[in-house]
């Protein structure tokens, strides 16, 4: 596997800029983690982490359709709220840009759209899950 050292270093100068503590990117099979880790009150390191996310992939990529994956890093519920109807379920024609789940991140409800018209074959996750970015949530006949 080749390293992308141009990414990681932008992935650092984001946690920099935006002031993280830590921040995950992943492109198929390599996950990066940038963190900061701090080894006293005035000190701050910061490293990168490359490796294959197996867990992530599971055996969706058996399954053939469109793929919806996750827009970002967070917590994906299936409903707007507990106990509310689900915006999708399996069987389902749903229209392109139509919401089918909302993935939260730092307290922030993010819609995730529909990238195509279609028919949901398969939900992936679990409401209340976490989901790296990436992640494919739901496929499409």
């Amino acid at each position: 596997m080749k390293i992308d050292k141009k990414l990681i270093k932008e992935l650092v100068e984001n946690l920099k800029e935006f002031e993280l503590s830590e921040l995950e990117y992943q492109d198929g099979q390599t996950k990066i983690k940038v963190s900061k880790a701090t080894k006293s009150l005035e000190l701050t390191k910061t490293s990168a982490v490359v490796s294959p996310n197996k867990a992530v992939l599971k055996s969706s990529d058996d399954i053939e359709g469109t793929r919806i994956k996750s827009p970002i890093i967070g917590t994906a519920y299936l409903a707007p709220e507990p106990g509310a109807k689900k915006f999708v379920e399996v069987g389902d024609k749903i229209k392109k840009g139509q919401t089918v789940m909302i993935v939260e991140a730092m307290k922030t409800m993010n819609h995730v759209p529909s990238t195509t018209d279609g028919e949901v074959k398969k939900i992936l996750i679990e409401d209340g899950q976490p989901v790296e970015f990436g992640q494919t949530l739901i496929i499409l006949k």
